[in-house]
């Protein structure tokens, strides 16, 4: 598929209207996600949870982004890619200091709500994914959407083990490590992003093939 970044000549930039339709959708997902999630984060008392529901409102609020740069210069692009990147750095380094904090006292979350909020909130990230697939390689702004979208589907996963672990050791631990590793996924995938934005501004190139590190 060409349009996919799988053509040797060209990356797709994310000029199609099938893909805008996609990404509104998307969109609308996470919003709805993380309006859920919050609550029920309080409700839990669960750092993950916490973690998970800031993800969702930052990835509506990046795919935004992403559908306002859609057909501008790279140069544009690039700097969009850049700027949520940075708001992934931010987060992380938000949710690592949060659970620093919380070791030194906090209660043991609800697993029944940190479990069933997690079902709920992977099978969303699952219905994005399969939404997404198809335009999963391309520049930094697409390729930004795309890990931003996985990233939430293994932070889910993440979720729902941290519950079981709470549920059978009746310690707030499974939720602290699990807010950790969230956190450190942040960190890396904004790395990658910033990598190849950085290349792709310097050179003025949109590289085909970059992008692919997991």
């Amino acid at each position: 598929m060409a349009g996919c970044g799988h053509h040797h000549d060209t990356t797709f930039d994310g000029v199609s209207a099938d893909y805008r339709r996609r990404l509104w959708l998307v969109i609308a997902i996470n919003a709805g996600t993380f309006g859920v999630e919050v609550v029920g984060g309080a409700l839990a008392g669960s750092l993950a949870l916490q973690a998970d529901a800031l993800d969702f409102a930052a990835d509506a609020a990046t795919y935004g982004l992403s559908l306002a740069v859609i057909g501008a210069a790279a140069a544009i692009r690039s700097r969009a890619a850049m700027a949520k990147a940075v708001s992934l750095l931010l987060m992380g380094a938000w949710v690592f200091g949060a659970t620093a904090w919380a070791v030194f006292g906090t209660g043991v979350p609800r697993a029944d709500i940190m479990g069933g909020i997690g079902v709920m909130a992977l099978a969303a990230n699952l219905l994005s994914v399969l939404v997404l697939a198809r335009y999963k390689d391309g520049d930094a702004n697409v390729r930004s959407v795309w890990l931003c979208s996985r990233n939430d589907a293994i932070g889910n996963v993440a979720v729902m083990l941290a519950a079981v672990g709470v549920w059978l050791t009746g310690t707030p631990w499974p939720d602290l490590v699990v807010a950790g590793i969230m956190a450190g996924l942040f960190l890396t995938s904004s790395v990658s992003i910033l990598r190849q934005a950085s290349r792709e501004l310097r050179t003025g190139i949109v590289d085909p093939h970059a992008g692919h590190a997991h």
